[in-house]
C-alpha cells in the first residue's frame, strides 16, 4: 500500500501562480494533517486528444517542463498518469478509489475552484467528490482562486492570451517565471551572419505555444553552459528575404561558439517591435543594431532581473 499523501490533480499547463497558490495551500494542509508527501497529479496528454484526433493542443509547458518547475517549487512527487480511453471512461468515484486512493495513496485531495474530473459529459461536481471521498477515505477540499490586482483570475487561458499579444512581461507576472521555449539548434538560411547578426535557429516541440511574431529581448541558456546570455529573438517569416515558414532565430550577444546540434532554452523578457519588411538588407542591419541596443538596455534594467520570491512561490514559505 502506498504511503498516505496530500495531492491535487490537474493539467497544470504553465504551472502559473494560480497553480502555485493551490500547491502552497496543499503543503500547509498536508502539514496540518501530518502527511509527509505532497503530490501533483497530471496527465501525459491533453484529455481532449483521446476523443478528437484532429485536436492539436497549444501548450505552455511540456510534461518535462512541468515536472522541472514543480520540483523547483518544492513538490515532492509529480505523478504523470497515462490518459487513455479506459481512464476516460472511469466514473469520478471509481477514479478516486482505484487510482487516487489505492494506487497513489491519496488521503487528502485539494481541488482548484474550477477543477472537474470523471467520465466525459458527467454532471458530477465538487459536492459529489466530497461525498465519494467520505465513503472511500479521502478528505476533499476546494481551494479559492488567486486573483490579480485588477480582479482577473490567473489562468492558463489568460497567459495564452497575453502571449498571443506579445505581452511576455505580463505573462511572466502571471506565471511567476519567464515564459520560455527550448529545443535543438538547427541549420538555417545563414543570412544573419552576413550582416553581423548570426542567429541560432531553434526547432521546438510542435505543440508548444510561440508568442506572436516580432522581435524580443531574451536571455539564453546554452546546453553545457552555466551562463545566461543576453540576446534577441525574431519570430516570423523573414519578409525582407521573401515569404517563408515561421522561424525562431536568436542572436546571442557577444557569442561566437558553434552550437549547432545543441539544445538551448530562450526566456522571453520584452517585445521590442513587430516584424516588418525592409526595403534593403542594409536597412534591416541598421534596425537590428537599434534592436540590439534596446534589448541590452532593457535586459540591464531592474525590471529584467530574475523574478523574486514574491512572484515564484516556494511551498514551504
Amino acid at each position: 500500500m502506498p504511503a498516505p499523501c496530500a495531492a491535487t490533480i490537474g493539467h497544470f499547463d504553465g504551472v502559473h501562480l494560480g497553480h502555485q497558490h493551490v500547491l502552497r495551500r496543499l503543503r500547509l494542509l498536508a502539514t496540518e494533517r501530518g502527511l509527509d508527501s505532497v503530490m501533483a497529479i497530471s496527465f501525459d496528454r491533453h484529455p481532449r486528444t483521446v476523443f478528437d484526433k484532429d485536436f492539436v493542443p497549444n501548450m505552455l509547458t511540456t510534461v518535462d517542463e512541468r515536472r522541472l518547475i514543480m520540483s523547483q517549487i518544492g513538490v515532492d512527487v509529480c505523478a504523470v498518469l497515462q490518459f487513455d480511453r479506459q481512464m476516460a471512461s472511469m466514473s469520478a468515484k471509481d477514479f478516486m478509489r482505484e487510482v487516487l486512493r489505492n494506487q497513489l495513496g491519496v488521503r487528502l485531495l485539494l481541488l482548484g475552484y474550477d477543477n472537474r474530473f470523471g467520465r466525459k459529459n458527467s454532471d458530477e461536481g465538487f459536492d459529489d467528490y466530497v461525498r465519494y471521498g467520505k465513503e472511500i477515505g479521502i478528505e476533499v477540499i476546494e481551494c479559492d482562486p488567486l486573483e490579480l490586482k485588477d480582479g482577473k483570475r490567473v489562468s492558463s487561458t489568460l497567459v495564452r492570451e497575453l502571449l498571443a499579444e506579445g505581452r511576455v512581461d505580463e505573462a511572466a507576472d502571471c506565471l511567476g517565471h519567464r515564459y520560455s521555449v527550448e529545443g535543438k539548434v538547427v541549420g538555417g538560411y545563414r543570412e544573419g551572419r552576413k550582416i553581423g547578426f548570426p542567429t541560432a535557429n531553434l526547432d521546438i516541440d510542435p505543440l508548444k505555444i510561440v508568442p506572436v511574431g516580432g522581435v524580443y529581448a531574451v536571455k539564453v541558456h546554452v546546453e553545457g553552459d552555466m551562463v545566461l546570455h543576453p540576446g534577441m529573438m525574431n519570430i516570423g517569416r523573414r519578409p525582407t528575404y521573401g515569404v517563408n515558414g515561421i522561424t525562431l532565430e536568436t542572436n546571442i550577444f557577444r557569442f561566437r561558439e558553434d552550437i549547432y546540434g545543441k539544445r538551448i532554452k530562450v526566456e522571453f523578457f520584452k517585445k521590442l517591435r513587430n516584424e516588418c519588411r525592409f526595403d534593403s538588407v542594409s536597412d534591416l542591419a541598421r534596425q537590428l543594431s537599434e534592436d540590439a541596443l534596446q534589448a541590452n538596455e532593457y535586459l540591464l534594467h531592474p525590471e529584467a532581473l530574475p523574478l523574486t520570491r514574491k512572484h515564484f512561490l516556494r511551498l514551504q514559505d
